[in-house]
């Protein structure tokens, strides 16, 4: 009977310190429409969403990502998204293309859009708050954050401001401002109602400052935005001022010390309070079990030792993906192919999505362990 309690102990000490709610999830969606059909191609776009996503991944993000989405695309990626979200703490959604305000909605244009008449904008075009809206669904207490480079001239506006004759007034200039509900920020490359730049070079303005900054270890996001507000002001002359609203409730950063690694990807020690309460729930998980000697004391020992093996397999076999996800990203920054590019990122979100298996499997086995830590009398702390 001494064996199995040590061995439960052990077993509930090991599980705890390596849950998976000690580490972050973090996913982002990233879009970047530039082959437009019907309104002309944009330069730089592609290139803002693959630096975008690759930048996002360095620091931890799984990351879905899509260039020259038409409609269908578009809805299967935030439906990809929308998945993905439901365990996720923070959120980033990167959109670079065309976009459109009509009667102070936002609405994201996809590549195959033509926009002839107003009825075509809920065939054809996506609304902004339909992605907010998945983004905070049943989400309170995590962290979205929204990039959009959307604010560029747009000939389809121009098209659909003529098909709609007197109503055409509804149609704004650039993007309006956006309400959000609690825990989401949201970035516009410039001031609402205002045009921004594609640039000249690789990225456009607001996507080359978020990338040189994104990156900064200890940098909040709302010190990153300053900065990045800065850095558009100096390489546009002033032409273009990027603006944010948030509805944080605290600081977010999205790389923190010499952490530069994923979140997901360490066995980071839990901080010293966490520490002291599973030590506690420990002892008082001995002090339960050695009072009892009754056959259900002993069951949930033996289930315990049962668990032990399969979490031991999960745990390597996570790390194992981890270090492969790892290697896969350092090979990917020195590839130059494109295709061979892909090729990587594909795997690389098939690793994941394993992990993500993984991951579930041990919550539900975290279900147990509480259930057992129940049936000893043990009070779970909060």
């Amino acid at each position: 009977m001494a064996c199995a309690r040590r061995l439960a102990l052990f077993l509930i000490a090991l599980f705890l310190l390596t849950s998976p709610g000690m580490a972050q999830k973090r996913v982002a969606l990233v879009i970047g429409n530039a082959a437009y059909t019907n309104a002309g191609a944009l330069e730089n776009p592609a290139n803002d969403a693959n630096d975008m996503a690759d930048a996002l991944e360095a620091i931890g993000f799984i990351v879905i990502r899509a260039l020259d989405a038409d409609r269908r695309t578009f809805d299967d990626k935030v439906r990809a998204f929308s998945v993905a979200l439901e365990e996720a703490d923070d959120a980033v959604f990167f959109y670079a293309g065309h976009g459109l305000q009509v009667g102070g909605q936002n609405y994201l244009i996809p590549v195959d859009a033509e926009l002839k008449t107003e009825r075509d904008l809920d065939f054809e075009a996506l609304p902004l708050s339909f992605v907010l809206r998945q983004m905070e669904l049943q989400r309170e207490g995590k962290t979205n954050v929204v990039f959009l480079d959307a604010c560029r001239d747009n000939p389809l506006a121009r098209n659909l401001a003529r098909s709609m004759g007197t109503r055409s007034s509804s149609i704004g200039r650039g993007l309006a401002q956006v309400k959000t509900g609690v825990g989401t920020f949201i970035a516009f490359s410039t001031q609402p109602g205002n045009v921004a730049l594609d640039g000249t070079g690789r990225n456009s303005p607001f996507a080359k400052a978020l990338l040189a900054r994104i990156g900064e270890p200890d940098l909040s996001l709302a010190g990153m935005m300053i900065d990045v507000r800065n850095d558009v002001l100096k390489s546009t002359g002033g032409k273009q001022v990027p603006w944010d609203h948030s509805a944080l409730t605290g600081e977010f950063y999205f790389t923190r010390g010499a952490l530069r690694q994923p979140a997901s990807a360490t066995n980071a020690e839990p901080a010293s309070s966490e520490t002291e309460q599973l030590e506690r729930r420990i002892r008082e998980l001995e002090e339960q079990l050695q009072k009892k000697t009754d056959a259900t004391d002993m069951a949930a020992a033996v289930q315990l030792a049962q668990l032990k093996e399969r979490v031991r397999v999960l745990d390597q076999e996570m790390k194992r993906d981890m270090q492969a996800i790892f290697r896969l990203q350092r090979k990917g920054f020195k590839v130059t192919d494109q295709a061979e590019k892909a090729e990587i990122r594909s795997e690389v979100s098939r690793k994941h999505l394993e992990m993500a298996r993984k991951g579930q499997e041990r919550k539900k086995l975290n279900e147990i362990i509480a259930g057992l830590e129940k049936t000893a009398n043990v009070e779970a702390e909060e």
